[in-house]
């Protein structure tokens, strides 16, 4: 494909370096400031005229999310010579390139990792009534910035091109018809993630539908491949946590039946699974005040989210709160700390301390 913009082009305060990639309607090309080399940043430039509004929604709504998991704006002119976006440099792959190298999945951990990511910034999208409507690999960065994939953090996950969320149905139906129309091969990968809703009926998007497209993430992520049929991740990957395989199923299902929130699906993943990393030890938790006929409850020192005393992890962030996590010699899975039987598989649990 022929660019329109080359290495030393200057737009606005930046000087273009490298193209480091090119959709449908654009291009994100590494720039650094005129006067301040060592400000890196991304440039997405427009390479046809439609994509200039699409561009302009996408910047002035993402402007307004300040959450790690979804790339920040810092820059929008849509009326200049050459109109651009600029946004922080990530410095890692794509999920799609990860993917790609990761023919069987990836690790577990890993996966695990990478989903609460993309699944924390759909729900503060959401929470503010924005909807992506094109979640896939290619549209999720890796900020490793050199080091190993599994040393990967929850914060290293960035959600990137809400411009179609961002716009409204109509924008929507012309960028997808015109994609449909002149680039068959880039929307057969997009059609792929797409909610059936939408994709058979052209029902009017909803948080439900970043979901489906999270679901299908989560299966490339455990298996290297996009589901098929009625297959879960366990069909193809013996290891896979039948915990993962419930979520799977829960977010690729019918519309009615789907989770009603990316937030539900993080409660649910903390309640069913470890997070992917413990840290150091937490310090004493402070006693939230409550009435006198209350339990005494707790505050996460992660985020502050009152927590139970029972709960060996904040609901809110997923941080590890007990010292010590109490698992079911059985299943694996992790009853509470007061529990005689494992509410996963029914075995009967050794009392705590025991």
């Amino acid at each position: 494909m022929t660019s329109n913009y080359e290495p030393g082009m200057r737009v606005s305060e930046y000087v273009l370096e490298e193209c480091v990639g090119a959709g449908t309607f654009g291009e994100v090309w590494r720039a650094r400031h005129h006067i301040w080399n060592d400000d890196q940043v991304a440039v997405k430039l427009p390479t046809e005229p439609e994509y200039v509004r699409y561009l302009q929604r996408e910047g002035i709504v993402v402007h307004g999310l300040k959450q790690p998991n979804i790339v920040r704006v810092m820059g929008l002119d849509p009326f200049a010579d050459i109109p651009y976006l600029v946004m922080e440099l990530i410095k890692g792959p794509s999920l799609r390139d990860v993917i790609n190298e990761h023919s069987k999945g990836l690790p577990i951990k890993t996966a695990i990792t990478i989903l609460r990511g993309i699944l924390t910034g759909a729900a503060v999208a959401h929470e503010n009534n924005i909807l992506h409507r094109d979640l896939k690999p290619g549209n999720v960065l890796l900020n490793l910035n050199g080091k190993p994939l599994e040393d990967i953090d929850v914060g290293d996950v960035k959600v990137s091109d809400f411009g179609l969320g961002a716009g409204d149905q109509e924008t929507f139906n012309t960028i997808m018809q015109s994609a449909s129309i002149d680039r068959e091969s880039s929307v057969v990968g997009t059609l792929a993630y797409m909610a059936p809703e939408l994709r058979d009926s052209g029902s009017k998007a909803d948080p439900k539908c970043d979901l489906y497209s999270i679901g299908v993430i989560l299966f490339e992520l455990l298996t290297g491949e996009r589901p098929a049929g009625a297959e879960l991740p366990s069909t193809l990957r013996a290891d896979s946590p039948a915990a993962l395989d419930e979520i799977f199923r829960s977010l690729y299902s019918r519309h009615d039946r789907r989770y009603e929130s990316a937030r539900t699906v993080l409660e649910d993943l903390n309640k069913k699974l470890a997070p992917p990393s413990v840290s150091a030890p937490p310090p004493p938790l402070p006693v939230v005040d409550a009435p006198s006929d209350q339990t005494e409850r707790r505050s996460c020192p992660a985020c502050g989210h009152v927590i139970e005393p029972a709960d060996q992890f904040c609901t809110q962030c997923g941080a590890q709160i007990a010292s010590e996590i109490r698992r079911c010699p059985s299943c694996g899975g992790y009853p509470g700390s007061n529990d005689g039987f494992c509410i996963f598989c029914g075995a009967k649990l050794t009392p705590s301390g025991s």
